[in-house]
This record gives structure tokens, sequence and C-alpha cells, in this order.
């Protein structure tokens, strides 16, 4: 017999897999799952078991409150951006666009200082007309948000039209910074106002 407190200590606690405890009691998968059933402990969903799966060590990130005043504006700015420019669509990680890299820049302080993320670990993605140098464009992304180019994906390069204020502004491209939690931007989503 499997007792209750040693199955949900390493099920729920650890947040080991059903099979990783079979090993652990030299038993079968089924036994596991048995008991499991038996003592009411609940399982995981399949999406829940993927995320710890792929964060062994628990979460990428962790969340923290501003603590002072200058802290609050960074928080209430980044929570406007994103609120205004982020995409909310997007069930599976932050995502936000723009042209301006003070904007972007701002953005990611706010994930940086609040979510206690790396920098390294942001990843980019850059949309530029066809009459724009990717090289330059990219060059221009990594000086100016001090990142490496190994961050941004493969550019999106779209065919240039007519000549209008829009292409003005967006001399160097559109830049999505993004950071693939679930988890992380689910909190994201529940900081917003309602």
């Amino acid at each position: 017999m499997l007792s209750k407190e040693k199955l949900a200590h390493l099920y729920i606690s650890q947040k080991k897999s059903m099979q990783e405890i079979a090993d652990i009691f030299h038993c079968s998968l089924h036994k596991v799952a048995y008991w499991k059933n038996k003592h009411g402990i609940e399982s995981r969903s399949r999406s829940e078991a993927t995320y710890i799966k792929r964060n062994p060590g628990g979460d990428p990130f962790s969340f923290r409150l501003p603590r002072t005043i200058s802290e609050a504006k960074l928080f209430g700015i980044g929570l406007g951006i994103y609120w205004g420019e982020g995409t909310k669509a997007n069930k599976n990680s932050i995502r936000l666009g723009n042209t301006d890299p003070k904007l972007i820049h701002k953005f990611m302080k706010f994930l940086i200082v609040f979510f206690n993320i790396e920098k390294n670990d942001l990843r980019f993605g850059l949309q530029i007309f066809s009459d724009i140098s990717p090289e330059k464009a990219l060059d221009f992304w990594c000086k100016t948000l001090t990142i490496q180019k190994s961050q941004f994906s493969r550019p999106i390069v779209t065919r240039s039209g007519s000549l209008g204020t829009y292409r003005k502004k967006s001399e160097y491209g559109v830049v999505t910074i993004m950071y693939h939690n679930k988890k992380m931007r689910d909190l994201l989503i529940k900081q917003l106002p309602r």
C-alpha cells in the first residue's frame, strides 16, 4: 500500500510524475494510479503536467509587486503598454509589438523587474519592408535594446508599397518582444484592469 501522505508529498509537493513515483517505489504505474485514485488525489491536467516537465526547477520567473513610488510608476507604465499594445489573444506567451525602441525597452524593464526573468530569455521578432536592410535593422535593435542577434527569429519581410507616414515611423521595422510562458502570461493578464 502507498500511503496518502507519501503519495501526496511526491505528487503534489514535489511535482513528481506518476512514473517517477512508480520508479521510487519499484512498482507499476498502475499501482500508483490505483492508490492515487483510492486516496482521492486529483490528477494534473495535461497542460500542467507538460509545464512541470518543461520547468523541472519550478517557474522560470517570480512575480512581485512594486515596493517604491518609482517602481509603482514603472508597474503602471508596463501594464498600460501591455494593455494597449500587447497581444492578449495568444494564450501561451507574452507578446508586444511596436516601432518605438523606448517603449520596447520600458516593457523589457517591466518584465525583468516585476517577473524577475533573465534578459537573455526574451525572444524577438522583426517585421520589415523589403527596402529596409535586415542586417541594418537587426543591428539597430540589438544596439538600442542591448540584446543579442541570437534572440531574434528570422525577420519577416513585407513587400514595400507606397510611401506614407507609417513607413517613416518604421524605418527599422516593427519589433515584437516575446516571453513564452503560459503561467506568466496568465499572471500578467490578471494584473490588467477589469
